[in-house]
């Protein structure tokens, strides 16, 4: 059977010789870059972990990241160089195919963006354990979002449009996108106010109206704090930069004061000696400093007392156990002596009319 016929038969401006030779193209170029994916790319990975270095690591993880998405569209681009395509398909053709690059070349230059700031961080971090890498990874989060503008003019360039003429429009539009954002755009300043300012800094222990916690993470938009029950909070950093805030990491001493109770039945030789066992429990407790210890007034069904000292440490966990141990020394010394504490009480005296 004479094949030639069919071969040189035409559709779409193309003849089935043509696409057929196109067919075998785009097959032939997918299976080279998936072999390279799977063979050249795995054998590389083994030998970038034998290395002491990182950066091959990171270039070959660069590599593996490109998916079928970029091989199916870049062999379908190559197969099509070879066919007579209608103007419109073949523009089509390439602005997906830029487009897919330019997808890839962004994620690989933010790949290298993260790396770099993360090797920034691990020296510096080496030499100084207070290191605060809140305003590297605030300058990362920038490039990033830079690079994926930068990556769209130019998309929007090599795809044909006037860019000089869009964007003046953007600038035109951007007032007016201005206002709606304003709320969102004043915490993105309030977050640059936070960073270069440094009223606190990540895993400090911070105390912002009613709530007290540990920040975990200082965003763009938001601040994240893990508050003392675990849970995490969400504050605009608008809302931080306007607020007063407790930062307790700033403290070289914390001052603490408790108050007790002890009931009215209790002698004044022992009132007098309790000042005396409240001061030695406190010098005996790990990083406690003793300040004061006060008969403080006569409550409505307690002699109240006061007393003050001084924590060598900003660590909320070494207060909480300093005051539990004194706590329990209290009751203790207060049982040895007798002396009673005082809850919440009333006593009714009865009389017989005479």
């Amino acid at each position: 059977m004479d094949i030639e016929p069919i071969l040189a038969y035409s559709f779409l401006g193309n003849t089935v010789k043509q696409y057929a030779i196109s067919a075998g193209i785009f097959i032939i170029t997918y299976v080279v870059l998936s072999l390279f994916k799977f063979g050249v790319i795995k054998k590389l990975k083994k030998l970038a972990l034998k290395t002491k270095t990182e950066i091959d690591d990171l270039l070959v993880q660069i590599l593996d990241n490109i998916h079928w998405p970029f091989y199916s569209f870049m062999s379908l681009f190559v197969a099509s160089q070879y066919l007579q395509l209608h103007p419109f398909a073949s523009r089509i053709l390439s602005y997906i195919f830029i487009i897919v690059s330019g997808y890839y070349v962004v994620k690989a230059l933010q790949d290298l963006i993260k790396y770099g700031t993360s090797s920034i961080i691990k020296k510096q971090q080496e030499t100084d354990k207070n290191f605060d890498s809140t305003a590297l990874e605030l300058l990362s989060k920038i490039a990033k979002i830079i690079l994926w503008v930068l990556a769209g003019i130019l998309i929007l360039s090599n795809l044909g449009y006037n860019v000089s003429t869009l964007l003046a429009g953007v600038g035109i539009g951007g007032i007016a996108i201005a206002f709606a954002l304003q709320n969102i755009l004043s915490d993105i300043f309030s977050s640059f106010s936070i960073y270069f300012d440094k009223p606190f800094q990540k895993g400090d222990l911070i105390v912002i109206g009613p709530d007290k916690g540990y920040v975990r993470k200082i965003g763009i938009k938001s601040t994240r704090i893990q508050t003392m029950e675990g849970q995490e909070l969400v504050v605009p950093n608008k809302e931080l930069t306007s607020i007063r805030i407790n930062n307790f990491k700033k403290m070289e001493k914390r001052r603490a004061i408790f108050r007790f109770s002890v009931v009215y039945e209790t002698s004044l030789s022992k009132m007098k000696k309790i000042p005396e066992i409240v001061n030695k429990i406190i010098a005996s407790t790990e990083n406690a400093e003793f300040e004061r210890v006060h008969f403080k007034e006569f409550g409505d069904f307690s002699l109240n007392y006061e007393a003050a000292y001084f924590l060598n440490s900003n660590k909320e966990n070494i207060y909480r156990d300093a005051q539990h141990k004194i706590n329990l020394a209290l009751k203790e010394a207060f049982e040895k002596d007798g002396i009673s504490l005082a809850y919440p009480t009333q006593k009714l005296y009865l009389a017989k009319e005479s």
